[in-house]
């Protein structure tokens, strides 16, 4: 029963992503519990934006511009001059771990943060670049896992 309203309040709502199945998975994996914003939002937008993926992840690739501010190794420290009313986006693969941490960002006071619904992998399904720990231009991404790597559907994986 709550699996169907969770679903049905999903449909509803105006964020999805490009993979019906996958769209089905994250509004019933997230628990939306901060602001979406779907990746064509986030590049018409200005936002700082953050990178919740672990070091290896984010040296594989990552959206040019962001700061990995980590997940395991969480540090509010590397928001260093980023105001708190500024507004940030966070990624991670999915959404998963970018929504935890932008619930961490929340109750230490930053008043403008959303969760990038999708994460890098809706970023790479939809066509948009990523660059390496270097600044070059990649087709890898690092997919967490090889459940979790399915919801890939451009580039190449990294699992190492």
């Amino acid at each position: 029963m709550v699996f169907l309203f969770l679903l049905e309040h999903h449909l509803q709502a105006s964020i999805h992503v490009s993979d019906r199945a996958y769209d089905l998975l994250l509004a019933t994996f997230l628990s939306h519990s901060v602001s979406e914003v779907s990746i064509d939002e986030l590049v018409a937008g200005r936002f700082h934006v953050l990178d919740a993926r672990s070091y290896r992840e984010f040296e594989v690739s990552h959206l040019q511009g962001a700061t990995r501010v980590g997940y395991e190794d969480f540090a509010v420290a590397r928001l260093a001059g980023i105001e708190k009313d500024n507004p940030v986006a966070v990624y991670c693969s999915v959404g998963y771990r970018s929504e935890r941490i932008a619930e961490q960002l929340r109750q230490q006071g930053y008043t403008s943060v959303v969760n990038v619904y999708g994460g890098i992998f809706e970023w790479m399904n939809t066509g948009h670049l990523v660059v390496t720990g270097h600044s070059t231009e990649t087709d890898k991404v690092h997919a967490y896992s090889a459940f979790w790597g399915v919801w890939l559907k451009r580039r190449e994986r990294v699992y190492q």
